[in-house]
């Protein structure tokens, strides 16, 4: 079985097929005369899929000039199924067998309300059931701790999202093609990407491996790496692990701090910055171990941060920050001696049925 680490290496492959193969994956589905009466959208989505949204939301929301939301499956089914005309719906499942995603999509489409459910897996639960499919335009992943497959779903949200900016004369057919071939450029720059933070982790982590609590402050759209920072470490690494935007954590959370944390800033480089820096000041004073992972230009770079060395709008950058944070947690699960590959619970899903 291909681990977590083997799958970030591949990611660029993943990227590169998906970009060369959007219009057949996308493009099909997303005509003017399909998304005409469209004026919102709301993404359903849990665990790393939702990390993923909200990682893709800040491009999304600029290039489609309309409302989008993302919402918890299981409360959107339960308590919230008041979808007004003309909203857009997406249910993603990677691997197609979340029981809430498969339950939402059959009650949505019950109300005669147009789902498009985006998954890897053609024959799983919820390609079954759904009558709009989209597939993710990569192979199912083996590892059940996903990272490939998140970082494949951020790219196919933002193509998604320029086909009907597109389509809907949102953008212009130029504004499309500088978009893409920023894009494409980001995906080109991966391979130095990867290298870069495989060198960051492999120096940092005895450290990271004295860690009892480890938290991830992000914001724009590398909230989303936060998040999946939090689910990665949780999943993987199995101790104390917390995802937070940069003023989420301000309003509350840092009143919880411990000397002996370790926490990680995802800086996109972005309008918040200059706050983020506020925030790193007080924190020195009170945390031991405080980290930086830049996308570029880290003006007040430590010892022990990470500049990925990559310019390009902060709207993108949750299509490559993930990268040290996956193989951050790949490498401290195999420093504990975790077993990735089998369930530390295997009774779980037969009780809770959280999978079908």
């Amino acid at each position: 079985m291909k681990s977590i680490e083997d799958y970030v290496h591949l990611e660029p492959a993943y990227y590169q097929d998906v970009l060369a193969n959007y219009h057949q994956l996308f493009g099909k589905y997303f005509t003017a005369s399909e998304i005409a009466q469209i004026d919102s959208v709301t993404i359903y989505a849990t665990g790393s899929s939702s990390n993923a949204a909200y990682g893709a939301l800040p491009f999304m929301s600029k290039v489609l000039g309309m409302p989008v939301q993302i919402e918890e499956p299981s409360i959107a089914e339960n308590y919230l199924l008041n979808v007004k005309q003309g909203t857009l719906c997406i249910a993603i499942s990677q691997g197609g067998h979340s029981y809430s995603v498969v339950k939402l999509v059959q009650r949505l489409q019950e109300l005669n309300q147009r789902v498009y459910t985006l998954t890897s897996e053609a024959d799983s639960p919820v390609a079954q059931v759904s009558q709009n499919l989209l597939m993710m335009g990569m192979p199912v992943e083996e590892m059940p701790y996903v990272s490939a497959g998140y970082s494949v779903e951020i790219l196919d949200l933002m193509l998604i999202s320029l086909t009907i900016a597109k389509n809907k004369g949102r953008i212009s057919a130029d504004q499309f093609d500088q978009l893409f071939t920023q894009i494409n450029n980001v995906i080109h720059q991966l391979p130095e990407v990867i290298k870069r933070s495989s060198a960051w982790v492999d120096k940092n982590l005895t450290q990271f491996n004295k860690a009892k609590r480890l938290q991830f402050i992000g914001y724009g759209s590398a909230y989303g790496v936060s998040r999946e920072g939090e689910t990665k470490t949780t999943e993987a690494v199995r101790i104390s692990s917390w995802g937070k935007e940069l003023e989420e954590y301000m309003h509350g959370p840092y009143l919880g701090l411990m000397r002996e944390d370790f926490i990680i800033f995802l800086e996109p480089n972005g309008k918040l910055q200059e706050r983020e820096e506020r925030l790193k000041k007080f924190l020195r004073q009170h945390v031991d171990h405080v980290y930086t992972i830049y996308a570029n230009e880290a003006a007040n770079e430590q010892e022990n941060d990470l500049d990925l060395k990559v310019k390009t709008d902060e709207l993108l950058t949750a299509l490559f920050m993930t990268v040290p944070v996956h193989l951050l947690a790949y490498r401290l699960s195999q420093e504990k001696g975790n077993d990735l590959e089998h369930s530390a619970y295997p009774d779980f899903d037969q009780i809770t049925a959280s999978k079908i």
